[in-house]
């Protein structure tokens, strides 16, 4: 296997190429290497690094970590390497534990980085960590069972199959997560929601409950970071938050909290028929002193996103705590009117008296707890 070195953040390490040369498509490789996630992988390392010192371990209590399904190895050894805390990195593949390996003895972390080439769920029904990270190649949905039951603290989450989530592949997504996704303005914000209800309900198998601390749509991928609490109490008062969208094609969203609840099968505002979909998880997305916390350990290391991840967060942490965003010019098309900008839109919301706030899933869309007939009105009157 042939390889050469990169560096991300302070981690100098070897990963594959092919045989023809350093530029080539990911899934081309011999072992998994996705330098187009070095974001991803940034925020990681800065958010697993804010959790730490949010909670404040025991100093004599050993903090595990695990990346249980590595291919390179990347983002464990980055987390071993940058933060110093057990780590534990996992492949199937024989090539990817060979490199892991030799990763370890280049960094010398040996002493509290191991190598496993174990199936990922096998690993995570055998023990425990803090920290459980699942980053597969796809759909973590295999996975998440084993996830639930051995995460202690924190469960971060990368997915990868957005079509499923999103509801362009309606079928793949209803068997992969149990919900129904709707393929329309907010699919990204859908994605997130649907992926999120399916932990939920992961977790609260082993009475176990999730406070999401930061979630995010970036391109082709959604990433989530989950505070774990304990208690059949907390379980329950989690799933409280679980729920169901009747879309209209109007433009009408009705969002109905519970899992076994009655659903108006006609819009409220138009009379015609509405579109069901979920279970999803309807509760917030992000903790904006956890989006702070975050901001300020990416100030402090050498990040080549950080910039770009600093906005990102910014946004995540600003926009406004309710399901679903709306695309201005999707209802300016509908209106016949032009879109003004997209702050000059949120001031008037908020001069009339409603929350509103820009979103990090789209540049021409936000969110508001006003419902579409204002919105409309306040558009139209936007000169």
């Amino acid at each position: 296997m042939n390889v050469r070195s990169v560096k991300e953040g302070d981690t100098e390490v070897l990963v594959p190429i092919p045989e023809e040369g350093a530029n080539f498509a990911p899934s081309a490789a011999p072992v998994f290497f996705n330098p187009v996630m070095e974001m991803n992988r940034d925020i990681s390392i800065a958010a697993t690094s804010a959790f730490l010192k949010r909670i404040k371990p025991d100093p004599e209590k050993t903090i595990t970590y695990v990346d249980a399904l590595s291919a390179s190895g990347i983002r464990g050894l980055r987390v071993a390497n940058e933060i110093g805390i057990e780590t534990t990195l996992n492949d199937w593949s024989e090539d990817a534990y060979q490199l892991i390996q030799e990763n370890i003895e280049k960094l010398g972390i040996g002493d509290h980085t191991f190598a496993s080439h174990k199936n990922a769920n096998g690993l995570l029904h055998e023990k425990h960590f803090n920290i459980v990270d699942l980053d597969p190649f796809g759909t973590p949905a295999p996975f998440l069972a084993a996830a639930a039951r051995s995460v202690i603290d924190l469960l971060e989450v990368t997915a990868t199959d957005t079509a499923p989530l999103c509801g362009a592949h309606l079928n793949s997504g209803i068997r992969k997560y149990a919900a129904i996704p709707l393929n329309n303005e907010y699919h990204s914000e859908m994605g997130v929601r649907i992926l999120l209800g399916r932990i939920a309900r992961e977790l609260s198998l082993h009475d176990k409950a999730m406070v999401p601390l930061l979630s995010h749509a970036t391109r082709h991928y959604v990433r989530t970071y989950l505070h774990i609490r304990r208690g059949a109490k907390q379980a329950d008062k989690m799933l409280e938050k679980m729920g169901f969208i009747a879309q209209c094609e109007c433009g009408n969203r009705e969002i109905v909290y519970g899992l076994a609840v009655h659903i108006n099968d006609k819009c409220s505002l138009c009379g015609k028929e509405n579109t069901i979909s979920g279970p999803m998880w309807l509760g917030e997305l992000h903790d904006p002193d956890f989006c702070n916390e975050t901001i300020e350990e990416l100030e402090q290391r050498n990040c080549k996103t950080k910039e770009m991840s600093i906005k990102m967060l910014e946004f995540c942490r600003d926009e406004l705590d309710v399901p679903m965003f709306y695309d201005q010019h999707l209802i300016c098309k509908k209106l016949g009117v032009s879109a003004s900008t997209i702050d000059t839109l949120i001031t008037a919301l908020r001069d009339n008296g409603y929350k509103a706030s820009r979103t990090h899933f789209s540049g021409i869309s936000f969110k508001t707890d006003a419902e579409l007939p204002d919105i409309e009105r306040i558009i139209i009157n936007i000169r």
